[in-house]
């Protein structure tokens, strides 16, 4: 019997994970005050650490996300296997998704993409979901060309996956990218770097839920 992926909780607020962007705050304490604020999913995303220090990172955040928020590892099948995790973030230079989705059975499988043609191979490649990008000017990745709110009506024509909007995001922004068919926004820096991490999650919660039930989504 195959086993099915998560659902994606619907609106999407994701939190990408970057520890140099919490100041002296430890990172589990940045997470659990987003949850609370509405984040509903998280992806551990340390690529510079040692496999031992990130499992250890993804078994803490899997115990403040479990029943809560679902958890994705950024490209370490591996990790996301040993720590229950709900899934895996792909980039577009990481494995294939057929082999993702062999190491791990029942994984929720999102894969990278910054353009339509992109877009259309991770879905015939058989992805659950895209994280499409960058959408707007972003501190992350400086010297990317943002694809704007066009580049996700571009997506909404020529794909049936969901798809969530990264870069740049901010509670003013959002709507933006909800209104032109993205089932979510993911960020970084509009809550790793923010005073009040939960108030700055919440308005982003509710900011895009607005647009998601205005538009029956």
């Amino acid at each position: 019997m195959t086993a099915t992926p998560p659902s994606l909780p619907l609106p999407t607020l994701c939190l990408v994970t970057d520890r140099r962007q919490t100041g002296d705050r430890p990172l589990g304490e940045i997470v659990a005050l987003a949850l609370r604020g509405g984040v509903n999913m998280v992806q551990l995303r340390e690529k510079d650490l040692p496999s031992g220090e990130l499992m250890e990172m993804a078994l803490t955040l899997r115990s403040l996300t479990k029943g809560r928020a679902l958890l994705l590892i950024n490209d370490r099948v591996d990790v996301a296997v040993a720590s229950g995790a709900d899934g895996v973030q792909l980039g577009e230079e990481a494995m294939t998704v057929c082999a993702a989705r062999k190491a791990g059975p029942g994984l929720l499988i999102s894969r990278s993409v910054h353009h339509v043609e992109g877009a259309a191979q991770a879905q015939r490649d058989g992805a659950d979901l895209l994280v499409a990008g960058t959408i707007f000017q972003s501190g992350s990745h400086p010297g990317a060309r943002p694809g704007g709110v066009e580049l996700l009506e571009q997506l909404r024509a020529e794909v049936n996956l969901p798809y969530v909007a990264i870069g740049g995001i901010t509670e003013r922004n959002a709507p933006r990218a909800i209104a032109a068919g993205a089932a979510g926004v993911a960020v970084i820096g509009a809550i790793a770097r923010s005073d009040d991490p939960q108030r700055a999650a919440r308005g982003l919660a509710t900011s895009i839920a607005d647009v998601a039930r205005s538009t029956g989504r």
